[in-house]
């Protein structure tokens, strides 16, 4: 490779690399809502209650119930993360200097300017602190046993919630996961 292709060949590698850090950025307050289900041999009224205490010790409140539908609606406020920000900023001020030394290379008559691009990376912060403090929702849905007298009876739990959330409920409950 010449010497004339390396500097806009690592340009274009760089300017990928921006984009990248962009959606990464942006994916930091994307909505990861999921469902999973898990089935028991316990009444729908245990179960029901089991979750209702697991949810308020985690600071979730029991906004609506839909007693027509098996249905109960938990709200809790998401916090922002200070080390989620704080690497947000981190990556963007690496990437941005990257970039900037490279802008530098491919055009040496402006000179080390284009480091004041690197003072842009707090915005990244500000971008994630403004977005993810939101009110999160947990459905809880109680699916009654079928009274069907080929198998015992088993009560159905479907929880819709953020990734996260489940993964402490499937960690925390004692049930079987569908």
């Amino acid at each position: 490779m010449t010497s004339q292709t390396v500097i806009p060949s690592t340009l274009f590698l760089t300017i990928l690399l921006m984009i990248g850090l962009f959606f990464f950025v942006r994916a930091s307050i994307k909505d990861r809502t999921e469902q999973m289900e898990w089935v028991t041999d316990a009444p729908g009224e245990e179960v029901l209650s089991r979750v209702e205490t697991l949810l308020k010790s985690r600071a979730y409140t029991l906004t609506q119930v839909k007693p027509e539908e098996s249905t109960a609606i938990f709200e809790g406020l998401v916090r922002p993360s200070l080390g989620l920000a704080l690497l947000l900023v981190s990556l963007v001020a690496c990437g941005l200097m990257a970039f900037s030394i490279v802008l530098s290379l491919s055009m040496p008559w402006v000179g080390l300017r284009f480091l004041g691009l690197v003072l842009l990376s707090p915005l990244a912060g500000f971008f994630y602190w403004r977005g993810a403090e939101r009110v999160e929702q947990v459905v809880v849905q109680i699916v009654a046993p079928s009274p069907d007298a080929s198998q015992t009876p088993r009560t159905q739990l479907q929880i819709s919630a953020h990734r996260d959330e489940l993964l402490v409920l499937q960690s925390a409950l004692p049930y079987q996961v569908v």
